[in-house]
């Protein structure tokens, strides 16, 4: 049996074209969706990502602020720990800084002087007394400028001339006191004994320069 096919070929072809092109748009199209969710769930595990990393940043952060105050607040009881030992230390070093004061004064002051204040603020010492004469303040200035270890740079603030010296016989020219006020400066440990280290240095050369016999000299005699 012979069939005849009265649709025309073309069409037929037409029909199966377009029918594998809506297939393919199909795929095309689900292929598209399934590339947008896999984008889109890509996307969100990376931000989900980014904000667990941020909120391990944060937390990081806050700890380190926190270690960093404690840093801060321990370096600053270091510094104030460090800072009462110093003060420690140095009334600890200091505190024979008076009685050498008074040793030194009681030595050079000339007699007839009277000392009636002696004041101690930092590293500087007043002094105020009554003379029988401006010589005798001269004589003390120059002994605290030249002659003394812990004591220097003396200046005279005033001098003038006081009361009559109580206890004179009558009938005798009244013989006045004269009123000083000094100051003067008080070297630090560390300069006196650097300076008394340099003395007996000088002392132990001197000395030794003293035992070698000059160019020339005889031998001393055998005994």
């Amino acid at each position: 049996m012979i069939r005849i096919n009265l649709l025309p070929h073309r069409e037929r072809l037409r029909e199966k074209r377009k029918k594998e092109f809506v297939t393919l748009a199909l795929l095309v199209a689900l292929l598209g969706l399934v590339s947008a969710a896999a984008v889109s769930v890509a996307i969100a595990a990376l931000e989900e990502g980014q904000r667990t990393r941020n909120v391990f940043i944060e937390n990081a952060n806050r700890k380190l602020e926190a270690e960093i105050k404690e840093i801060g607040q321990l370096r600053q009881e270091i510094e104030a720990l460090t800072a009462r030992q110093n003060a420690v230390e140095s009334l600890e070093r200091d505190r024979t800084i008076p009685v050498h004061l008074f040793d030194e004064l009681v030595r050079r002051v000339p007699n007839g002087m009277t000392l009636r204040t002696m004041k101690q603020d930092g590293s500087r010492l007043f002094l105020t007394g009554l003379a029988q004469s401006n010589a005798q303040v001269s004589a003390l200035y120059k002994t605290l400028a030249n002659d003394t270890v812990w004591l220097e740079r003396p200046e005279l603030i005033e001098i003038r001339a006081g009361q009559p010296v109580p206890g004179q016989m009558p009938g005798r020219e009244a013989r006045l006191v004269f009123e000083f006020s000094m100051i003067a400066g008080i070297r630090s440990r560390t300069d006196v004994e650097r300076a008394e280290k340099k003395a007996a240095a000088d002392a132990a050369t001197k000395a030794a320069a003293g035992a070698v016999p000059p160019a020339g000299a005889p031998p001393a005699p055998k005994k």
